[in-house]
């Protein structure tokens, strides 16, 4: 089948799956196929429990006579195709986020401060691969006025594959780091890869919001229609700004031009996040957002996605970043953890993976700043800050960590968690 005549059959079924355990009625179920199971087999359980059509790679699971089997020659790429004509078909203006770190916190604040003003359509969770994105792109409707896709990459070409499919209209990298470098091959590979979404918008005339204080960034800009913004004194700036107080929550002022000051009180933990505001704000202005719509949406943001939250608990105060780790975010988070005015520091650290080659240079290097940084206690976990040299308490998995603290649960501290997704981190709080 091809992509007009799908589009026809999405519009009366403007749902998708590509889950046989969740099959809305009257959705359309995608066949994808994984390193483990195989879509197709599952086609007939998505149509008996509710959908109204499924879309297969392997005609063999079609039944014989049923015209609800879409036969397509590629199922992910038919997802692909189908969200690109859809994003073009409704012609939504798109801002396209990617970068090594705080993509997510800048794709979230940006959706607050959008939303002050337009109906947004955003990335939800982490569907930010080569799936979710045109998952999320099939959740657009007529109704949306702007659009705020975040895209993911672990490999050269990544980035490159969902612009084609998302084709944004504004772009932002929040920046590069050393992060998936087994997949990267190196830093120059993520810059690289990162890039591919200003090779887009310079091919198509499109706008980039750009911290101009960001070397790596500015030096692969060129070409491009630039707004900058960046801590005070980045040159030729629409936004600038700094941190006024960070103990524990962001407090910063902003300004646009060089004119008066906004002063702004966030509910997010680290100074870091000083650029992600920034950026938003940057955008924001862009889109016509007021600077008091930006300053509420800023100042009403709560995280809740494991990322840059703080919670307090009877027994301890908790400083959750265990959503994602590598070497750049683990360096940010520890840096302002150190600077941080608190009694009884803990930090509790996880893995940081796919790092390949240099995976033990990157973890003894945290060893080596921990034992400089004057925390009360350190606990290392997984298998990688395992071989490390240094004095702290070290643990295999997340079981083992719950173990100790049912043992012998730490009270009244300050306390860090950070590390990799896989390392599942997430599940100390509740126990904290």
């Amino acid at each position: 089948m091809e992509i007009p005549a799908l589009y026809d059959i999405f519009r009366q079924h403007p749902v998708v799956t590509t889950d046989s355990r969740d099959c809305p009625e009257g959705s359309v179920f995608f066949a994808l196929k994984g390193a483990s199971f195989n879509g197709n087999a599952f086609a007939k359980k998505a149509l008996d429990e509710g959908c109204s059509y499924a879309v297969i790679d392997e005609k063999q699971y079609a039944e014989p006579g049923d015209s609800r089997y879409i036969v397509v020659d590629d199922c992910l790429k038919a997802l692909q195709l189908l969200a690109n004509h859809h994003r073009r078909t409704l012609g939504t203006r798109i801002i396209g986020i990617t970068g090594t770190n705080g993509k997510t916190t800048t794709k979230e604040l940006l959706a607050a401060v959008l939303g002050e003003r337009y109906n947004v359509l955003y990335t939800q969770g982490n569907f930010n691969n080569d799936i979710g994105v045109p998952k999320t792109l099939l959740r657009l409707t007529k109704e949306h006025e702007v659009a705020v896709v975040e895209m993911g990459a672990s490999h050269p070409g990544d980035i490159k594959t969902l612009v084609d499919i998302v084709e944004p209209d504004c772009g932002l990298i929040t920046n590069v780091g050393r992060a998936h470098l087994q997949g990267f091959g190196s830093f120059e590979g993520v810059v690289r890869t990162k890039g591919e979404l200003y090779d887009y918008l310079r091919a198509h005339g499109g706008t980039v919001f750009i911290n101009g204080g960001d070397t790596h960034l500015m030096g692969i800009a060129h070409g491009l229609n630039l707004v900058k913004y960046g801590l005070s004194g980045t040159e030729g700036a629409k936004v600038t700004g700094e941190v006024t107080v960070c103990d524990p929550y962001l407090n910063f002022r902003w300004s646009e031009d060089g004119g008066n000051w906004h002063d702004v009180s966030t509910h997010i933990i680290g100074s870091y996040n000083v650029t992600n505001m920034l950026a938003a704000a940057c955008a924001g202005l862009h889109f016509g957002i007021t600077p008091e719509q930006i300053d509420h949406a800023l100042g009403s943001y709560v995280p809740k996605n494991n990322r840059s939250e703080l919670e307090v608990t009877k027994h301890n105060r908790l400083i959750i970043d265990a959503y994602n780790a590598n070497p750049t975010s683990m360096a940010a988070a520890l840096a302002n953890f150190r600077d941080m005015k608190a009694d009884n520091k803990m930090a509790i650290l996880g893995d940081m993976g796919e790092l390949g080659a240099v995976s033990h240079e990157e973890h003894q290097r945290v060893a080596d700043f921990l034992m400089t940084a004057g925390f009360d206690q350190v606990w290392l976990v997984g298998s990688e800050f395992g071989k490390t040299e240094c004095p702290f308490r070290k643990f295999s998995d997340v079981e083992e960590v719950k173990q100790a603290i049912a043992d012998n649960r730490p009270e009244g501290c300050c306390i860090l968690i950070k590390g990799s997704n896989s390392m599942k981190l997430f599940q100390l709080p509740a126990l904290l």
